[in-house]
């Protein structure tokens, strides 16, 4: 018997739990921390805004504006960006763009008015699109449908955790002064650094496929490769889609449409909530450690959600309730009497933002594969992320016009249970459209 043959243990007495453990082990940890640094690099400009604004002349709204434009480059690039990495492979075009954002975002620090604020996030924005559906692609190149949400929503525990450990690093940074830098401009330097050093390790780290995964067993592989395949031919039976059907499909744009939705929450309220602290009258030094509260509730409620819907069989229950506690918190925040009770109704909001991002991927998972994954992925975060551009520009113009925050808190809370209503219709219509399937006429 052939030596390769000997090391060959059969499929079957290959323990999928395990396999599906030591998967999450070797991958989710790296993508974990190269999210961390992502999203902390994309709005560390909310913590650098405490000084940066007076120091460069921004408004409230100019301010919106720039930090909106971040979302408009990633939505012109994200689809190309998807495509791309589906031909050259997630290792190099992932460690691209973690090379280019970290340049950018460091080179945010010597802008030196608004026009300048303005092109320097739009060109982060081109700069990192593709880097969050990429890894959502990636992630079903890997993981089977009964872990996937386990292991979606462990990658996007970076967003907590980047606010966690983030808000008291930027509060300290923010008040850095030496060698002709200011605070902030030091903060945007220093929190870049990591996202060039990152991509560079991408390069040693991270596996296309697992056909070519030397860290898995022969019989791993075997295993992993064909419950992957039979997943994939189950959706492509039953969900038959090319990449234009899917830039069109019905289920793609509501999808689309609802994440715009959920992410006029996510990024405004992130931008904006050490400025809603601050406002509550505590110094600058304790904003971020009080902007990490929040954040530490919505990474165990990911995990937490995130499990709950692994087990569950509508996928898009789950994050129409998120939604829907994600409005419930934003608009008791506005009510609330005293400042410890809106931190609470702040978390809360925070809870439910969260748990609808470890949710939300599971569902165009589910019936988009090959192509018209990598494009209906791309097309839902790139229209999404049109509402990172929106919430934050909604929330400094309604500011402004307003004098706080509670007109912008209740649109946007508005806004969010729009989105869950949107998603519960979508549910009820996938189920609907199972039984015709399933009784034909």
């Amino acid at each position: 018997m052939a030596q390769g043959q000997q090391s060959r243990a059969p499929a079957h007495a290959v323990d999928e739990r395990n396999l599906h453990r030591k998967m999450m082990r070797r991958i989710l940890p790296f993508l974990f921390v190269c999210y961390v640094v992502s999203y902390l690099d994309r709005v560390n400009v909310g913590f650098a805004a405490l000084t940066m604004n007076a120091h460069i002349g921004l408004t409230a709204t100019s301010f919106g504006i720039g930090a909106g434009l971040f979302l408009l480059g990633y939505f012109l690039a994200e689809i190309p960006s998807n495509l791309i990495m589906m031909r050259v492979g997630a290792r190099l075009w992932i460690a691209r763009i973690m090379i280019t954002w970290g340049l950018v975002s460091a080179a945010t620090a010597f802008v030196t008015g608004p026009i300048q604020f303005g092109i320097a996030r739009f060109l982060l924005g081109l700069g990192e699109a593709g880097f969050v559906p990429g890894v959502f692609l990636y992630l079903s190149f890997w993981f089977p449908s009964a872990v996937r949400a386990r292991a979606t929503s462990l990658f996007l525990l970076g967003i907590p955790v980047a606010n966690i450990v983030g808000s008291p690093i930027s509060g300290a940074l923010v008040q850095i002064e030496g060698f002709g830098l200011v605070g902030w401009q030091w903060l945007l330097i220093l929190e870049a650094l990591p996202a060039v050093i990152l991509g560079i390790v991408c390069l040693f780290v991270l596996t296309d496929r697992p056909e070519k995964a030397q860290w898995l067993t022969p019989a791993e592989r075997d295993v992993l490769v064909a419950t992957l395949a039979a997943e994939k031919a189950a959706i492509e039976k039953k969900h038959p889609m090319t990449l234009a059907q899917a830039l069109r499909n019905w289920r793609v744009l509501t999808l689309a449409a609802i994440n715009f939705c959920a992410i006029i929450g996510s990024l405004g309220v992130g931008l904006w909530l050490p400025q809603m602290i601050k406002q509550l009258g505590l110094a600058s030094s304790v904003v971020g450690v009080v902007a990490a509260i929040p954040y530490v509730c919505g990474a165990v409620a990911m995990v937490v959600w995130g499990r709950v819907s692994d087990r569950g069989g509508d996928r898009t229950i789950y994050p129409a309730l998120s939604l829907a506690l994600g409005a419930v918190g934003l608009t008791a925040s506005t009510l609330t009497p005293t400042p410890g009770l809106t931190i609470v109704a702040l978390c809360v909001a925070v809870m439910g933002i969260n748990s609808y991002t470890a949710t939300f991927w599971a569902v165009p998972s589910g019936f988009l594969t090959g192509r018209a994954a990598a494009g209906g992925i791309a097309m839902i975060v790139s229209i999404g992320n049109l509402g990172g551009f929106a919430g934050p520009y909604l929330i400094g113009v309604m500011r402004e016009l307003s004098g706080g925050f509670t007109a912008p808190l209740l649109a946007v809370g508005g806004i969010l249970l729009l989105g869950a209503l949107m998603m519960l219709a979508l549910g009820r219509q996938i189920r609907r459209d199972t039984i015709a399937v399933a009784v034909p006429a």
